[in-house]
């Protein structure tokens, strides 16, 4: 089933890459959903988890995997862990080789998403913190990469700081007709900022 989903990815150009393409086969998404969801897991559309969140669409976490030109050796951070789905994809997308920092407000989520990396094998690659991921995961930068699975009202200024020269930022940001997801680069001193598409995520949360 995961395979025939990523074959129509790759057919609609959403899938553009073989390591994108392998880790979004190898991630079993059956088991990063509530239990009661399992027979949708793929299908391609978001799906409630609880307290508000929600996995999200595979086609979007592929859009999203491939915006950071994932490679081995890379450390990546996410913001919204969420069930720790897209983690575990990132993490298959560096070939395991790297790190992914995942960070997630809700404890629930964040217990719930550590047991789902514990279970699944991805623990010593994956690190999930529960915290606010507004604020980036400082101990851990630079970032080559930073990804956030919920939309926020501004950039985060936290976050294009703890990104290396030439890091990319994936965000999707609140503006006045409807949520745009961006990729940001940062160029030393500049930064450098792209619209890709139109999306729909839940709110980002912290930043009090």
């Amino acid at each position: 089933m995961a395979q025939r989903l990523v074959e129509e990815l790759e057919r609609d150009g959403i899938v553009r890459s073989e390591r994108v393409k392998k880790a979004l086969v190898a991630v079993p998404r059956e088991e990063f959903v509530m239990p009661e969801y399992r027979m949708m897991a793929y299908e391609d559309r978001p799906l409630p988890l609880f307290a508000g969140a929600t996995i999200s669409a595979p086609h979007m976490v592929a859009m999203m995997c491939e915006l950071v030109e994932p490679r081995p050796g890379m450390k990546i951070l996410e913001v919204g862990t969420g069930s720790g789905y897209h983690a575990a994809v990132c993490a298959e997308a560096i070939e395991r080789r790297g790190r992914v920092y995942t960070v997630e407000i809700v404890k629930e989520l964040a217990v719930y998403a550590a047991q789902n990396i514990e279970r699944l094998g991805y623990w010593g690659v994956v690190e999930v913190y529960h915290g606010d991921g507004t604020k980036g995961l400082e101990k851990h930068s630079p970032f080559d990469a930073i990804i956030v699975t919920a939309a926020a009202s501004s950039i985060p200024p936290a976050l294009v700081r703890q990104l290396k020269d030439g890091g990319v930022l994936v965000i999707p940001v609140e503006e006045r007709l409807g949520q745009v997801l961006y990729k940001v680069v940062k160029r030393g001193d500049r930064v450098e900022r792209r619209a890709v598409t139109y999306v729909m995520f839940v709110p980002l949360k912290g930043g009090d």
